[in-house]
């Protein structure tokens, strides 16, 4: 069994992925609008998840902030410097 592939989705390929899935929706098959479908979804998935890391990697240096020191381990006491800047 080969490793993950490293490829990332960066916004380009979202954006080749949504127009992808919209030119599909126009098509006059159901099975291929339904492609079309499905592919937009999952773009609209992904932008919804990225937001919602976005988020919660803003709000860990807060909610560390907010722990004593001597209650972090030795890595999260390390991390704390670089999530705050």
């Amino acid at each position: 069994m080969s490793p993950p592939s490293p490829v990332r989705l960066d916004e380009s390929k979202i954006e080749t992925l949504r127009a992808w899935g919209e030119g599909l929706c126009a098509d006059p098959r159901d099975e291929v609008r339904a492609a079309g479908r499905a592919i937009t979804l999952l773009v609209e998935e992904i932008e919804r998840l990225n937001v919602d890391l976005w988020n919660a990697r803003a709000r860990v240096p807060d909610a560390l902030a907010a722990v004593p020191a001597e209650v972090l381990t030795p890595l999260q006491r390390r991390l704390v410097p670089r999530w705050n800047g």
